[in-house]
């Protein structure tokens, strides 16, 4: 016989629960909770209710999710107090040793539910009470959901880390740059939830939506279309050369400030691809999927889709536009799932890029695709896999068109795209190069016989070296922004007779999507080189050339052409430097303490002949400047003097995090740097 409990009120039990659900970190405003896994509730009745009887007392309980909640769609649940709970559906039982006046239930959820906010009632013979909301996350930690991973520090690395590094440059010069994802941040929460919200799919079709939200293909596929806003009211506005208006991408040192501002504001101005793959690995963090920020140096951008980078120029060795390009570097997201629409073969990274290229369905989004279907060319596999396997796959052709129209290859190579893959490693700050997870190594049978597999009829014949001219490119030891210095186009002749060609050899900002900019230095000469013997040709790059073109990005691109128009003999070298930046320095002036305000002191010298001008330090680290960047500006520092700042914080917990410093000025920007912190109590 049922007996109806007078129920006072319903203790979340939020402390206990979100610590073992690995949510603490959330705070304890809120019970959240993870997928596949009990949580446990309080009941505290009245003095005059019935008193709950184990196996005698029994009531319903009923959760909810999304504005239009109904059992076919998987958004409504309805289950009564069983002897135990199961871990493949939602259910609930009574725990026995209870205290008097008070209920505890434990409560299952299924590992396979939709994740989002959730109400909580309990219908005791039609009587129905709220007991509150709970929100509920994707669970790496259980074996039944989708986004299980094995590895305990794997989990604390891409669920539970807030910072990290995300690594740019060109492959002969890679750079880590710090980043506080700060998926735990005050608020970030209810905006990664709001982000879901404001998707075309949940507008058009809030039900499908969001019993949709079960499957972790579908959500990142919605966050990668939404932390763009090329089609949507997404997060970041994209852009690679004017910044009026905005915030330049590199000032950024973390996901919250951008967030809070999206949710504020709408799209937020503005983003490169770093930063778009940064807010991405923020909000799937938050949700509960594993994620990672990958780089690829050397990232081809097929345009017409036959995987192959056709570079064209002119008979005088200037380039024309063909639509292709390679990015010095790409930044995107790797996300940990099952692919039961692909089989398990597929399971593992799926990879995602919400900087906004092409677009996919008619949508600027792209993936998750399955690693194994990259490294294998299974390019019919979803999503977007043919994109994502000529970024990290695409052989290369340098063409010239000649006088009668026709293209003539000149060069060419099967190695230069997708090099030194890299995401920060498990555990520590070193980079973790993954270029293998991604393709076999350059040249073997097994990189051939997959590229020509995914090209089918429309192959490429790999050329090996022959004798003949040679050119490269040499640089000096000392390339400091604001410095003069020399660079070096050399031809090597391993003919048995004389050759003579006519070599230029060109200097161009550029910026790392590979985008040329204006010219910073150009010299040609006539040069006849001997057999067996080289030439050097020398380019002075001055400051006074390349200091006024060159963006926040300090990339400078060489190229030298040697022709001989008679025999129609060509040679290319092309090499993309990075100025050297002056350093942050960054001191403590003394240990870190809860609730204690600590002073950091930062200096960075000035290496230009020149004043900088707007000069400031901005600072920012979870749980020390209360979740908002710490801005300091100072006046002009003058040639060859130091800037200097000082920010005042005080820490809010305790433990290990990270301080993160970017400089900005008129003439230098996006410099940054870090210093781990303790803070003790």
């Amino acid at each position: 016989m049922s007996r109806v409990l007078d129920i006072k009120r319903c203790d979340l039990n939020i402390k206990s629960n979100n610590s073992s659900h690995h949510t603490e970190l959330y705070g304890e405003e809120r019970l959240i909770v993870r997928r596949g896994q009990p949580f446990v509730i309080i009941l505290r009745l009245n003095s005059d209710s019935k008193d709950f009887k184990l196996g005698e007392t029994s009531f319903t309980l009923i959760v909810e999710t999304g504005p239009l909640p109904r059992k076919q769609s998987g958004t409504k649940f309805t289950f009564s107090l069983g002897d135990h709970t199961v871990d493949t559906e939602w259910s609930a039982s009574a725990i026995s040793n209870s205290p008097r006046n008070t209920v505890s239930v434990s409560i299952s959820s299924s590992p396979n539910s939709p994740i989002g906010v959730y109400s909580l009632t309990v219908d005791q013979e039609g009587q129905k009470t709220s007991l509150g909301q709970f929100t509920l996350l994707f669970n790496a930690w259980c074996p039944g959901d989708a986004v299980y991973m094995r590895s305990e520090p794997e989990r604390q690395e891409y669920v539970l880390a807030q910072h990290g590094q995300i690594y740019r440059g060109t492959c002969k010069r890679i750079t880590g740059t710090p980043w506080n994802f700060g998926q735990f941040e005050q608020g970030i929460l209810d905006i990664c939830l709001k982000i879901l919200d404001e998707n075309p799919k949940f507008v058009s079709d809030a039900d499908k939506d969001c019993s949709a939200r079960r499957n972790p293909i579908y959500v990142s596929r919605v966050l990668s279309a939404m932390i763009n806003s090329n089609d949507d009211r997404g997060v970041l506005t994209g852009e690679w050369v004017n910044f009026v208006g905005g915030v330049h991408p590199g000032l950024w040192i973390g996901s919250g400030d951008i967030l809070r501002k999206w949710a504020k504001s709408g799209p937020v101005k503005y983003g490169q691809c770093w930063v778009f793959a940064a807010v991405a690995c923020t909000v799937s963090r938050s949700l509960g999927i594993p994620c990672r920020v990958v780089t690829n140096f050397g990232s081809a951008h097929d345009g017409n889709a036959n995987l192959v980078i056709e570079n064209l120029y002119n008979e005088d060795g200037e380039r024309i536009d063909s639509g292709d390009s390679i990015w010095n570097f790409h930044v995107w997201v790797d996300s940990w799932m099952t692919r039961p629409d692909l089989g398990s073969e597929y399971d593992g990274w799926q990879t995602s890029d919400p900087t906004p290229q092409e677009t996919s369905d008619g949508v600027c989004c792209c993936g998750p695709a399955s690693l194994r279907s990259i490294k294998e060319g299974e390019l019919t596999k979803k999503y977007d896999a043919p994109f994502i396997f000529a970024e990290v796959n695409a052989d290369v052709v340098d063409l010239v068109r000649q006088s009668n129209g026709e293209f003539v290859k000149f060069s060419g190579s099967t190695n230069s795209v997708g090099r030194f893959i890299s995401t920060k490693a498990v555990g520590s700050d070193k980079r973790d190069d993954i270029t293998h997870q991604y393709k076999y190594p350059e040249g073997s049978k097994e990189e051939r016989k997959v590229y020509e597999r995914a090209k089918h009829n429309n192959k490429l014949q790999q050329q090996g070296e022959v004798p003949g001219l040679h050119l490269k490119i040499k640089l000096s030891d000392n390339m400091m922004v604001g410095s003069d210095f020399e660079v070096y186009a050399v031809l090597t002749n391993n003919l048995m007779e004389a050759r003579t060609c006519n070599l230029m050899f060109f200097a161009k900002a550029v910026s790392y999507n590979g985008r040329l900019g204006e010219s910073c230095g150009f010299t040609s000469d006539k040069v006849t080189v001997p057999a067996g013997e080289e030439r050097r040709v020398s380019l002075r790059l001055k400051y006074d050339s390349y200091g006024s073109v060159i963006n926040s990005d300090r990339l400078i691109q060489l190229s030298a052409i040697a022709i001989n128009k008679q025999t129609i003999d060509y040679h290319k070298a092309e090499k993309t430097i990075v100025l050297d930046e002056p350093e942050i320095k960054i001191k403590l002036m003394k240990e870190a303490t809860v609730n204690k305000p600590v002073t950091a002191e930062m200096t960075l010298l000035n290496t230009l002949p020149e004043p900088l001008k707007d000069c400031s330090f901005t600072a920012e680290g979870v749980g020390l400047t209360d979740g908002k960047p710490i801005t300091v500006k100072i006046e002009a520092v003058g040639p060859k003097q130091e800037a200097r700042a000082s920010v005042k914080f005080t820490p809010s917990s305790a433990g290990s995090s990270v301080l993160l410093v970017n400089f900005d000025s008129d003439k230098l920007r996006n410099i940054k740097s870090f210093i781990n912190v303790v803070v003790k109590y």
